[in-house]
């Protein structure tokens, strides 16, 4: 629906629009829809492109300081002009480093504020007041969080159990968890549920999530002298993984949709730890709207995206994860079975038609509520 009324809206963020999954596959998908609502949309990210380019390259450190200090002017000119738009929407943090001095100078100066939180950032609070370090207190900092969360005219989560804590310390107590969501129209099946060729297991994600692929390499390895399978890692990193059969690609938003049409399983490793709780279980999203059988872990917001056995499999151990691989492997009935379940799911919950309406809704509610405050 158009409106005749146009609205500003500033989008505060930490990565260029287009890169990041945190922001890719959540609200920046919505923008269309926005616009069409009448809003005039305008994004600020903190770092540039040629500074996201290097991010997560080692070395580079000359080109990551200059586009940090870029930045930290990119986000004082913003102050000069935060009052100007009839909304302020915040992803993550204003700035990565210290306390919270330019989050409280745009709290100040919006008129409403949304602030989208991502993971469970909060976990680590407490460790950080033990912290004997000085300096990584001060970098490492989750008071800008705390302040968001508190001042924001609405928070947007990214799990049911990082609302509920939000809820907790948001002043005008108005928290949504909006599940992650993928353009169903464009991720569209293509796998052929077959064992022509060797099964090709997937995991896509980035160098600062890596740490959860390692916790399946020695899965991978014994599965691999059991039975013949294809590790693809689609991400921004290299990687190494002896005794298995790897296929390492760089991930790019031209290709994104071939690179995960050439998986047959996808796979979704997380820790069972409190961190955890605030993902949003977007990986499994993915597979499912690729009708792929996906194998996670059984923890924080897969078990209600996931149902095991029916549109996927749900496990603990290192064990269960190797005993249902090896299963998908020598099954394409069941990978189809559970594939085709999964993307009827993700057509019908976390498709783009199915969650508009809630950032809609949560857009209006910060609007109202700011002119109330």
């Amino acid at each position: 629906m158009t409106s005749n009324t146009t609205r500003r809206m500033l989008v505060i963020c930490p990565f260029p629009e287009g890169c990041a999954a945190q922001q890719r596959l959540k609200y920046e998908q919505y923008f269309a829809d926005w616009r069409s609502a009448g809003w005039e949309i305008e994004v600020s990210s903190f770092l540039d492109r040629k500074a996201w380019e290097v991010l997560y390259k080692p070395g580079h450190l000359l080109a990551k300081a200059w586009g940090t200090l870029k930045g930290y002017l990119r986000r004082s000119h913003d102050l000069g002009r935060v009052g100007s738009y009839d909304l302020v929407y915040v992803c993550m943090w204003a700035t990565p480093f210290f306390g919270p001095l330019f989050e409280r100078l745009i709290r100040a100066r919006a008129k409403a504020l949304v602030y989208d939180i991502e993971d469970n950032v909060l976990s680590g609070a407490e460790g950080q007041a033990d912290n004997p370090n000085p300096l990584s207190r001060l970098l490492k900092s989750q008071s800008k969080f705390l302040y968001l969360i508190r001042e924001a005219d609405h928070v947007i989560t990214s799990s049911p159990f990082l609302n509920e804590t939000c809820m907790g310390i948001n002043r005008a107590r108005a928290c949504t968890y909006i599940s992650s969501s993928v353009d169903t129209d464009r991720f569209q099946p293509a796998t052929p549920y077959s064992n022509d060729k060797p099964v090709v297991i997937g995991w896509t994600g980035t160098f600062s999530s890596s740490v959860y692929l390692d916790l399946l390499r020695g899965v991978f390895q014994r599965l691999a002298q059991k039975v013949p399978f294809r590790l693809r890692v689609i991400g921004n990193f290299d990687y190494e993984l002896p005794g298995v059969d790897l296929e390492v690609i760089r991930w790019s938003a031209a290709e994104e949709v071939a690179q995960l049409q050439a998986l047959d399983i996808g796979v979704y490793p997380l820790p069972i730890d409190d961190w955890v709780l605030g993902k949003s279980g977007l990986k499994a999203i993915q597979y499912m709207a690729f009708a792929l059988p996906c194998v996670a872990t059984e923890v924080g917001t897969t078990p209600m995206i996931i149902q095991n056995g029916r549109n996927g499999i749900l496990v603990k151990t290192e064990q269960e994860w190797e005993l249902a691989l090896e299963k998908l492997i020598a099954d394409p009935a069941l990978r189809r079975q559970l594939g085709e379940a999964a993307r009827k799911d993700a057509v019908a919950k976390y498709s783009l038609a199915a969650i508009a309406g809630q950032y809609r809704a949560v857009v209006e509610s910060a609007i109202e509520q700011g002119s109330n405050g």
